[in-house]
């Protein structure tokens, strides 16, 4: 009797080694037939999200050769959309520029814009500025917070008539930030992430 339990030990002991070694061939089997996931090939040109945290006043902005610093940041809201314009100083001609980044489905769209003094011009039909000939691309209205120097209030609505050459090279904006003011009129130019070096803005205090 006792040797045949002894016998019947050793068989379990045997029976679950050999379970053991399978479910480890298996796993091993599964593991290493498993595909890579595949990844972006384009990630590591990606540009950071910018938002109020990470491009706000403070932070620098590099373009041709020259280092920007944000002195505010504006923040739009329109239904489900939301972009950001940031107050730059530091070029050599000493005039202000607005830089604006706009996630449209997954892609970063950013523009430098220069503010336009021609104060004739008014939303509606085309427009030739400087030898270039817009035609109105979108409209709409927006509300908005600021902070930092902006030259704008706190918070308010605006409105924005948006305009583009034939072949989107060449961008016109006007934007009235209050019903009570006129329109400001800026002429953009399309900036791709590879020609920018930012270095973020330092975390806001309380």
């Amino acid at each position: 009797m006792e040797s045949w339990l002894i016998f019947l030990a050793v068989m379990l002991f045997f029976a679950a080694a050999i379970v053991l070694v399978v479910a480890l061939r298996t796993r091993e089997k599964s593991t290493e037939s498993a595909p890579p996931a595949r990844q972006d090939p384009l990630k590591f040109a990606e540009m950071p999200r910018f938002g109020p945290r990470q491009l706000g006043p403070g932070a620098i902005v590099s373009h041709g050769g020259i280092d920007y610093v944000v002195r505010g940041s504006v923040t739009l809201r329109e239904g489900p959309f939301i972009w950001w314009e940031h107050l730059l100083e530091g070029g050599d001609d000493g005039l202000p520029l607005w830089f604006s980044v706009e996630e449209d489905e997954g892609r970063l769209e950013l523009v430098m814009w220069h503010r336009h003094r021609d104060a004739a011009l008014q939303p509606g039909g085309d427009h030739t500025v400087d030898g270039v000939v817009y035609r109105e691309a979108e409209r709409g209205h927006a509300s908005y917070t600021t902070e930092g120097t902006t030259g704008l209030p706190p918070a308010g609505d605006m409105a924005y008539v948006d305009y583009a050459n034939a072949d989107e090279t060449a961008l016109l904006s006007f934007e009235q930030w209050a019903p009570t003011m006129g329109w400001e009129l800026s002429v953009g130019r399309a900036v791709r992430p590879g020609e920018l070096t930012v270095y973020p803005a330092p975390p806001a205090t309380p």
